[in-house]
């Protein structure tokens, strides 16, 4: 079981890398700009979908101006059954943008499996009309069920997760998603390559090191203090 899990998980993987991989190329070149540009990468999801926000976010190996879009309520931990209604709800998105007040010289990464849910829809129709660069990420098994996000974005990418995201069958249930997986390679992705072409641009891209060596704790604060009233969460 666990060898049929890692080959559909490593499947799904392989499949963005060569079937993504121009829509990947477009994306970290947006990543480019806003780090010459002394910009800040917004990264916001709903429900389990905020996890590639965390996952890029003040860590070892990590970009210092990316700025997770966390609001509680639409998170897990303050209420899982609610989250999931509010991610359905109108109105809420204009409100969660305008808090952490995105610009031109931003851009921002949009996390939604299935792309159907009202929330993430309206954050791209936020970000677009902000003139705010938006990456949107959801799978296109979706699209005739709805799933409507890939519309609303200025580059689409296809996590090419299945339809119900989880891939193991377990009697007459299905375990182990799929979707956390394709959305922080993904986003990793796009933000190694988006470092890689700035440094090459002659900009040199903020990257944290691990607290945990040599140096690392001073080169941090260092970073810190850039970024500290900027990077809402900081």
């Amino acid at each position: 079981m666990m060898s049929e899990y890692l080959e559909k998980i490593v499947e799904n993987l392989n499949k963005i890398e060569h079937e993504e991989a121009k829509k990947l190329v477009e994306a970290a070149h947006e990543v480019a700009r806003v780090i010459k540009n002394d910009g800040l990468i917004f990264v916001f999801g709903c429900g389990h979908s905020h996890i590639p926000g965390l996952d890029a976010f003040y860590r070892a190996g990590g970009l210092a101006n990316v700025s997770p879009m966390l609001d509680t309520d639409l998170m897990l931990h303050n209420g899982a059954a609610k989250s999931s209604r509010m991610e359905k709800m109108s109105g809420i998105a204009p409100e969660i943008f305008r808090r952490y007040v995105p610009t031109k010289k931003d851009m921002i990464f949009i996390f939604s499996a299935s792309g159907k849910n009202q929330v993430p829809i309206e954050m791209a129709d936020a970000a677009k009309g902000a003139g705010v660069k938006c990456v949107g990420i959801s799978s296109m098994t979706y699209a005739e069920m709805g799933g409507k996000l890939h519309e609303h974005v200025d580059i689409a990418i296809d996590c090419k997760i299945p339809y119900g995201d989880a891939c193991m069958d377990v009697g007459e249930a299905k375990m182990g998603g799929l979707s956390t997986y394709a959305a922080c390679f993904i986003l990793n992705t796009c933000l190694i390559n988006g470092a890689k072409l700035a440094l090459e641009q002659g900009a040199k891209p903020p990257v944290y090191l691990s607290g945990n060596i040599e140096g690392g704790r001073e080169h941090n604060v260092v970073l810190e203090n850039l970024y500290i009233g900027r990077v809402k969460h900081l």
